[in-house]
């Protein structure tokens, strides 16, 4: 056999995300090398590693082997390398990192000082929902996660990075003259939704019950992003996170509309599993965090104080 790491490295990503497409993208690849790498990969071995059903693609049980094999190689060779790294002097080796989608907005600025410094470490930034960064703490596979509600049920620890405001917004079509409103305004406006399993909509739905909101729910979308976008375009109004409104407010592309029990406010945490056994890597962006957090915020954050 003569397999190389190259393809070790885009089987294991096509066994993870299960589409040629995903693992593409991912690898910054395009789609036709991933398959010809995976057509050549193939060619090794005489039992089937994937097999496409309808067009959904499946790791069969020998190929989920090959992948697990294929990632103990891969680890090993980062450990060398690592190592080689670590006798000159350089820190090094991987820090992997889940965070909610709203996250991106804060996380690369308490990364970047720290990458800087360090420019031998290899970042693992995994940005998704609420539910899929408590499962991949959960199996171990990340050394930190970012969310802005603490899960309940896990023995965690964590440090409080800094306080997240959620507000009513809208585009500027309307104009809101009062300088407050009770929660008959809710009687007036359609709300858009993020999808279940969403941290926004957890504290959103939170709000809503306790306050006994007369909500009437337009439509539900699956980031952020794409919520902002249609509030942009006035199909509804929504309740978000100040952290990703910064532009569009000041274009004057969105507006917060003055509700009497806004800003929902809570805390962003950088969240581990108790008695992780942290990589030096992963205890050296701790001990940087703690030390830096105040002057990120003061350097990258204070407009926030203005809402």
């Amino acid at each position: 056999m003569q397999y190389t790491l190259n393809q070790l490295q885009i089987f294991l990503k096509i066994s993870q995300t299960k589409s040629i497409t995903k693992a593409a993208e991912e690898l910054y690849l395009t789609q036709p090398a991933v398959s010809i790498q995976l057509k050549n990969f193939q060619n090794q071995f005489q039992i089937p590693l994937t097999e496409v059903v309808g067009r959904q693609l499946f790791v069969t049980d020998f190929g989920k082997e090959i992948a697990i094999a294929a990632e103990n190689i891969l680890n090993e060779v980062y450990a060398i390398n690592y190592k080689t790294l670590a006798y000159k002097g350089q820190l090094s080796g991987r820090l992997k990192i889940s965070i909610v989608s709203t996250g991106k907005y804060i996380m690369p600025y308490f990364l970047s000082g720290f990458l800087k410094q360090n420019p031998e470490i290899e970042l693992l930034l995994d940005v998704t929902n609420k539910s899929k960064v408590i499962e991949s703490l959960e199996n171990n596979e990340v050394d930190f996660s970012l969310v802005s509600v603490v899960p309940e049920k896990l023995a965690i620890d964590k440090v409080e990075l800094m306080q997240n405001k959620l507000f009513l917004i809208g585009n500027n079509e309307r104009k809101f003259k009062l300088k407050s409103y009770d929660k008959s305004i809710f009687d007036e406006i359609q709300l858009i939704y993020r999808e279940k399993g969403s941290g926004t909509r957890l504290v959103m739905e939170r709000f809503i019950e306790k306050n006994n909101l007369p909500v009437h729910k337009k439509m539900e979308l699956t980031s952020n992003e794409a919520v902002k976008q249609a509030v942009i375009a006035g199909i509804g109004y929504s309740i978000m996170p100040l952290i990703g409104l910064k532009n569009e407010l000041i274009q004057k592309e969105l507006q917060i509309i003055p509700f009497k029990n806004f800003p929902i406010k809570s805390n962003w945490h950088l969240i581990w599993m108790k008695n992780k056994n942290h990589s030096p890597v992963a205890n050296a962006f701790l001990n940087y965090i703690k030390k830096e957090k105040t002057n990120i915020i003061n350097t990258h954050f204070n407009w926030c104080e203005k809402y």
